[in-house]
């Protein structure tokens, strides 16, 4: 940790500084590109998952205290969460930050696909550039607030285990957000584009099958395999694609399927997740499914355990919001590609089929629009509570899917780090224009409401249970 500390504490004089225009904050953001790409890079070479972002969660804590904030840490009994404040009463706008990479995905800065060795997951969704904008747009917010005086509080939240474990979802059922007027988010992707929309809600959890062990040749008719029960549940679960909504998403790893071919397995896990537009088909849908798991467990004459593990709202857009943030995008625009950038570029490019983007499409904004997205966020939540709007800037090759070795490559270089650049500049110009702007939020305010209904309540969908701090083991 002391190597972390140090890498902060030598920086820590260039939070000095305050700016009193958007143009000023801008140029203090670029000045400070060596300091933030340094930070994403630590946490890029962490790749930390879920809930297990001890290196990642101390290093954006320290980087915030030392531009001024006051950090809370552990909240809502997650270890690697926290809130950084700065200042006080009104209006509270929040910016979101997440950290944790992916299992299964080591990737080096490459162009071609090159595990790094003892490393055995990777930031195939970029958190690491998610983090670091966010605490640099807070921090040269925080300055402008300074400069001119302004009254209000500006909050950086540090969420966990985004991929999956909703840890926003702990936070939000623990009122961490009931005071918050407005909440900033963004996203890296392979475009510059502040459109709006929803994104799917999801359910996910592990089923466990446990029965008797057996030699499968001299004695199987003792054993009861749990693999069977998994593969009965698994076909029934693929059968009943056929008579659920076509907008639902189910998707399924086996974890855990025995040992040794030639002993009857008595342990089994499948790791299940099911997604729809709407979060009320998603429980239904999830009920089906555990029946499924029941019945296989009935059928194989095992027993079966089911433990949820996340679950996340859809996404609730706020248009009032979203043309704010397409503004300040516009405002902020793209960047251009170096030749080394459009080298490392052309080689990734060249390992996608189907069309390929043009690499230029990095230094152009994208029109807005409603858009559904395909993907799932426990930002969803925090949408349904408070007024809540994202961007998502071109921090990978055009072209590049979420979730790939390519997108692990990318993000560990300047391509990254610049399109970090664009999404931090627009975060702090949006949340100055929120502070500055009441009716905006006002108004953001009575969209939510009547989005969501006069009579809603927030009932998360992971229950009561404690936070699933291991559901990466």
């Amino acid at each position: 940790m002391k190597k972390i500390l140090t890498t902060v504490c030598l920086c820590a004089s260039l939070f000095a500084v305050a700016q009193k225009t958007k143009t000023e904050v801008a140029k203090a953001i670029d000045s400070k590109y060596q300091t933030y790409s340094g930070v994403a890079k630590q946490i890029w070479d962490f790749a930390e998952v879920g809930y297990k972002e001890v290196k990642s969660s101390a290093l954006l804590q320290e980087t915030l205290k030392q531009a001024g904030f006051k950090v809370e840490s552990g909240i809502a009994g997650i270890p690697t969460a926290f809130v950084a404040s700065y200042g006080s009463g009104k209006p509270v706008i929040a910016i979101l930050g997440e950290y944790d990479a992916l299992p299964g995905i080591s990737q080096d800065a490459v162009p071609e696909k090159k595990t790094i060795d003892g490393k055995t997951a990777g930031h195939a969704c970029g958190h690491h550039l998610f983090g670091t904008a966010s605490a640099a747009a807070a921090i040269e917010v925080k300055n402008w607030l300074i400069a001119n005086k302004k009254a209000g509080t500006l909050r950086f939240y540090g969420t966990p285990a985004e991929e999956g474990g909703s840890g926003k979802v702990y936070m939000v059922r623990e009122g961490l957000f009931n005071d918050v007027d407005v909440v900033l988010h963004w996203h890296p992707g392979d475009g510059n584009t502040a459109s709006t929309g929803g994104s799917l809600a999801n359910k996910n959890g592990k089923f466990r099958f446990y029965g008797i062990a057996s030699h499968a040749a001299a004695s199987p008719e003792r054993g009861r395999s749990s693999l069977d029960a998994v593969e009965a549940m698994d076909v029934m679960v693929n059968m009943m694609r056929e008579h659920v909504p076509q907008e639902t998403r189910i998707h399924y790893v086996i974890t855990r399927g025995g040992e040794a071919p030639n002993v009857v397995p008595a342990y089994a896990e499948v790791y299940y997740y099911v997604r729809h537009p709407k979060r009320d088909d998603v429980k239904a849908i999830w009920e089906r499914i555990v029946k499924a798991a029941q019945g296989a467990a009935l059928g194989t004459e095992t027993r079966m355990e089911v433990e949820v593990t996340g679950g996340v709202y859809n996404m609730l857009p706020n248009e009032t919001l979203a043309h704010i943030m397409d503004k300040n995008l516009h405002a902020t625009g793209g960047y251009s590609y170096t030749p080394e950038e459009k080298e490392f570029g052309t080689k990734i490019q060249q390992t996608f089929t189907g069309t390929i983007p043009k690499l230029e499409s990095s230094n152009e904004i994208e029109p807005f629009k409603i858009v559904e997205g395909p993907a799932s966020t426990d930002v969803g939540d925090v949408s349904w509570v408070v007024p809540t709007v994202g961007l998502s800037t071109a921090t990978w090759v055009p072209g590049t899917a979420a979730h790939s070795w390519q997108a692990v490559a990318a993000g560990g270089t300047s391509i990254g780090f610049k399109g970090m650049m664009v999404a931090a500049k627009t975060l702090a110009f949006t949340a100055m224009d929120l502070f500055d702007s009441p009716t905006v939020i006002e108004e953001s305010w009575k969209e939510l409401r009547k989005r969501r209904g006069e009579d809603f309540k927030y009932e998360a969908l992971i229950g009561d249970r404690k936070p699933a701090l291991n559901y990466r083991d």
